[in-house]
């Protein structure tokens, strides 16, 4: 399936997608467990949109973003410290390419109560079963949106390897084979059908994988600390969208253009056209089902 995930308006185009469907209770709970300052691992980093979020959640300590794509991992690097700049945040880059930043912005002065935090970020173009092996100190590895693209099994035998006794792992917003486009259409159930066959039919690839993590977990040694769902919902208001969503409607349509044919689904040129003419009207809306997973290795002590 001819899917480009390194597309950078689109990775941008979801940010506000993606802030609206993280599990906020999986959140709070991950966020109870984390120590402070933290080494954090971030794999399928795409555009570094973790950065932000960790900031503006007060957490500092260290962070390696790992994507495959060097066209992404260079966005990430000049736009993230731009931004952040611009929102405030005394940003430091270093020659080697890392950025420091610095959040001031809950010292007291009165007090003088040190309450800054500091993260250390750096971007890293690599394979990211590759990049983690043989290491294993990490407090929190994440992987948003990654585990239905590689072998869930494979993929846990080396992230959770490269965890601290006790540390977690975070795996939010991951694909659980739902697609759904309103209005109603009569191909709909068709098209959905296919599209998560053709999905399922590259290796490694899993269209339910937000279920099978949650199974495979549970025969490892640590713990399922919280779950939830996590779906990416688009509506429009006023047949507008917020931010650059049309956008992101237009490239999942695109995903699903590129995969499903007319041998499968034989209405699918009205569907696809149908669909398109209801985005231009500020008609259609989508939901995707998605899984927040939080999971914890067992402690020395364990």
């Amino acid at each position: 399936m001819a899917v480009d995930h390194a597309l950078v308006r689109y990775l941008e185009a979801k940010r506000t997608v993606d802030n609206r469907s993280f599990s906020r209770r999986v959140r709070e709970t991950l966020h109870e467990l984390l120590p402070s300052e933290p080494e954090i691992i971030d794999v399928g980093a795409g555009t570094g949109a973790t950065v932000p979020r960790l900031l503006d959640s007060g957490i500092g300590g260290s962070y390696r973003g790992i994507d495959s794509s060097e066209r992404l991992t260079a966005y990430a690097r000049a736009v993230r410290s731009r931004e952040l700049r611009f929102r405030g945040y005394d940003v430091t880059t270093s020659p080697d390419e890392m950025f420091t930043v610095n959040d001031t912005s809950n010292i007291d002065t009165d007090t003088q109560s040190d309450a800054e935090s500091t993260l250390t970020v750096a971007f890293e173009t690599a394979d990211a079963l590759t990049a983690v092996t043989n290491t294993n100190d990490i407090d929190l590895l994440m992987a948003q949106q990654f585990m239905d693209l590689v072998s869930i099994e494979d993929a846990l035998d080396v992230f959770l390897d490269a965890l601290r006794p006790g540390g977690l792992a975070y795996f939010p917003l991951t694909f659980d084979g739902t697609t759904v486009f309103q209005p109603d259409h009569p191909a709909d159930n068709a098209v959905e059908t296919a599209y998560h066959d053709a999905i399922d039919a590259i290796p490694d690839r899993d269209s339910h994988a937000g279920r099978h993590l949650l199974d495979a977990l549970r025969d490892r040694p640590g713990t399922v600390r919280a779950v939830d769902a996590a779906d990416a919902i688009v509506y429009p208001q006023g047949n507008t969208y917020p931010g650059d969503e049309q956008y992101y409607l237009q490239q999942l349509l695109a995903f699903v253009e590129e995969t499903v044919t007319s041998d499968v689904v034989p209405e699918i040129n009205e569907w696809i056209t149908s669909r398109r003419q209801q985005i231009s009207d500020g008609l259609l809306s989508y939901v995707g089902h998605r899984y927040d997973i939080l999971y914890q290795t067992p402690t020395r002590n364990s």
